[in-house]
Formats: structure tokens, C-alpha cells, sequence
């Protein structure tokens, strides 16, 4: 089992960025240079940039920085860095379950997922290493859940795959059963169950789910 790591509490910046992602080699020059001459306390504005790169690129590199969360309003034209270790915390932070609560197409978590869960994550599988969600989705919507995934900068695989940190194993299927808890729809309790009942790894989280449902 895979050891669970703390998760990061919610900061100030995380209001002003709903997602902190990786950032393209001109966006992170931007970065170094903006924390090299401020440190993360000192405001700084577009100005920086003049006579660097033109007008429309010195708002693209700011756009970029202030939507990946790279640094955040401090006044109506000032900025500030956040912290390279904030930063990086939160790219490698939990996210899927708060995102996938916005999609506007059915899912439902299965498989280890779906233990997870309905076991109120008594088994966790997960860790900043490796954080991987298994997920049906009706086959018609494939394309609809690769560009929403890919919107958030989190990798997703068809059938199998693998990466650092949050990962999507994206299942196919003709037909959606799923159940609700806690605003996620998981795959049915009866079959999550019969999952973990024939795999002793999962032995503490099924007795968890025979004790609590019955």
C-alpha cells in the first residue's frame, strides 16, 4: 500500500489560481527573473518587461504567470511571486476530485478508486509520487474527457498508463451504473465490493465496507 502523504491546506494564492500547473520555458525565464530581483515579498509591475520582449508578449507572459498561479495581484497593477515551494507543492497537491465535480459529462470512479471511496479512504492508494484515478466514461465522451483533463494540465491514458503525481486511467465503456457519494459518482458499492473481497491487499478496506453497509 502505498503511503499516504499530508495533504496541503488551501492558501491565499489558491484563491486568485483554481489550478497551479507547469509553465512553458519563456514563462518560467519570466518567473526567474521576476524572483531573482523580488523574492516573493516585493511588488513589481508589467513594467519589468519593457524594452524586453513587446507589448503583446509582456501580457501574454503576465496572463500565463497569473492563471498558473505562478504569482498573484497584489494591487490593481502590482504582483507579487509565491514562493517557489508553494509552487511546487501545489503542482504535485490533490486535485481531481475537486475538478472533476465541474465536468458536465457522466463518469463514475472504479476500481481502486472506487474502494477508495467507498471506504471513506480507510485504503489509500495514493502519495505525491504517484496519485492515480481509475475512471469510466461512456466511449462516446472520450474526446470530451481527454480535452478536459488536458485543460488542467493533468495527464490522462487511455486503458493504461503512468506519471508523477495525479494521473488519469481513462476506462471505456458502452454503459454508465454509478452511485453518489459525497458529490463523486463511484462505481456501484456491490461491485466495489466484490473487487476487494477477492484481493486480500484490500481485505481491511472491505471489512470496513461489510461492517458500515452490511
Amino acid at each position: 500500500m502505498i503511503k499516504q502523504e499530508t495533504i496541503i491546506k488551501e492558501t491565499k494564492f489558491e484563491e486568485q489560481a483554481t489550478n497551479v500547473f507547469e509553465i512553458p520555458p519563456y514563462g518560467l525565464r519570466a518567473y526567474a527573473l521576476f524572483y531573482a530581483k523580488h523574492g516573493f515579498n516585493q511588488e513589481f509591475n508589467q513594467k519589468e518587461l519593457d524594452w524586453i520582449v513587446s507589448d503583446s508578449m509582456k501580457k501574454k507572459i503576465f496572463a500565463l504567470l497569473l492563471n498558473a498561479g505562478w504569482i498573484a495581484k497584489k494591487q490593481r497593477n502590482t504582483y507579487i511571486c509565491i514562493s517557489p515551494e508553494r509552487i511546487f507543492q501545489q503542482i504535485l497537491a490533490y486535485k481531481v476530485p475537486k475538478i472533476i465535480k465541474k465536468a458536465e459529462k457522466d463518469y463514475c470512479f472504479t476500481r481502486l478508486s472506487a474502494i477508495e471511496i467507498w471506504s471513506d479512504y480507510s485504503y489509500i492508494q495514493r502519495s505525491w509520487e504517484k496519485s492515480p484515478y481509475f475512471i469510466k466514461i461512456l466511449k462516446k465522451d472520450l474526446k470530451y474527457w481527454q480535452n478536459f483533463f488536458n485543460s488542467y494540465k493533468i495527464p490522462n491514458y487511455l486503458d493504461s498508463g503512468s506519471s508523477i503525481g495525479e494521473y488519469i486511467i481513462l476506462i471505456p465503456v458502452s454503459n454508465l451504473e454509478f452511485s453518489e457519494k459525497e458529490g463523486l459518482k463511484v462505481e456501484k458499492l456491490y461491485l466495489t465490493m466484490k473487487v476487494a473481497k477477492n484481493n486480500n491487499i484490500y481485505l481491511y478496506a472491505y471489512n470496513y465496507m461489510e461492517e458500515k453497509y452490511g
